[in-house]
């Protein structure tokens, strides 16, 4: 038996207009700001306004996109549905934009950048002079720098959100095209209430490490490779270089971290590194497009702007 849609529950959404793309926008800033009055800066209009918006897009698409109330901001099912949807709505309106500006022989609308965390303290890194190198270049094009996850910055290339990727190196994809740029020396940890802390690690071996709980990444990388070949035993996850400092400064996990970025800890004698000479690996960070379709003529410049920050 066919069930009949009220005509109250059916979505009025046909065409989409410029008005609905707009509207999509300010759901997408309210949905990364947590909530309305948050937004209010980023959209650079009054929070009613702001509601109006949200109540109107609720109305076109004919479904609740978000609850809010005493109990805070979320997102109902169907509105996290719809905010994945805009991405790649979104990412492709402006790949739209992108290749007319190509087809004209000029560069404009948005750069999306996505980095692996803590990369600016790295002396090896030159991604500043890039970014120098392409603002001087395409004046007309509005870059935008996020940091994020190897996976999210990897399904992000992918599905268009991103469009130039700077991670640590660690297995490759066939719709990716990659570069290499800068290293990064990553050793071993302890904070300065862990047992390890100023004791001699002249006798310590990789098997006697495992008798103490590691902190590792939480996601295909260099350091999940390592900790699985070395049997470290991981009982604590982090999704960031952040996440994995502050279990090590609890005193009760090693972990590894870029030397660069726990450099500061060290000389404010908050952590201290365990044998430095023989627990370390090396990173390669490289760059990485999309392979198909073709990346716009801002995308392979932003590439070349960085090869050739890292190249001298």
């Amino acid at each position: 038996m066919k069930v009949k849609t009220s005509p109250k529950n059916r979505a009025v959404l046909g065409q989409l207009s410029d008005m609905d793309l707009r509207l999509l926008k300010v759901f997408k800033s309210v949905i990364e700001c947590g909530g309305m009055a948050a937004a209010e800066l980023e959209l650079n209009i009054g929070t009613s306004t702001v509601s109006r918006h949200i109540k109107d897009l609720e109305t076109r698409l004919g479904m609740v996109l978000c609850r809010r109330g005493r109990a805070g901001f979320a997102p109902t099912a169907e509105g996290q549905r719809v905010y994945e949807e805009t991405l790649r709505l979104l990412a492709s309106v402006d790949a739209f934009r992108s290749s007319i500006d190509d087809i004209h022989h000029r560069m404009g609308g948005q750069l999306e950048v996505a980095v692996f965390d803590k990369t600016a303290s790295n002396p090896q890194a030159h991604i500043g002079e890039a970014i120098a190198r392409f603002a001087a270049e395409a004046p007309g094009v509005r870059l935008s720098m996020h940091v994020a996850s190897i996976n999210a910055i990897e399904r992000g290339i992918i599905d268009g959100s991103f469009h130039v990727g700077i991670i640590p190196a660690h297995r490759n994809s066939r719709s990716l095209a990659y570069a290499e740029l800068f290293g990064e020396t990553m050793l071993l940890y302890c904070g300065a209430d862990h047992p390890l802390f100023g004791a001699r690690h002249q006798g310590l071996t990789w098997a006697k490490l495992r008798a103490h709980s590691f902190a590792g990444l939480g996601y295909h990388s260099p350091n999940m490779e390592l900790s699985h070949r070395a049997r470290l035993a991981r009982v604590a996850t982090g999704f960031d270089q952040e996440a994995i400092a502050t279990l090590i400064l609890s005193g009760r996990y090693l972990g590894f971290l870029p030397d660069h970025y726990a450099e500061s800890f060290e000389r404010h004698g908050r952590m201290q590194a365990v044998a430095p000479q023989r627990f370390r690996y090396a990173c390669r960070f490289v760059s990485l497009l999309r392979r198909s379709p073709q990346p716009s003529r801002a995308t392979q410049l932003f590439a070349e702007c960085l090869a050739a920050a890292h190249g001298e």
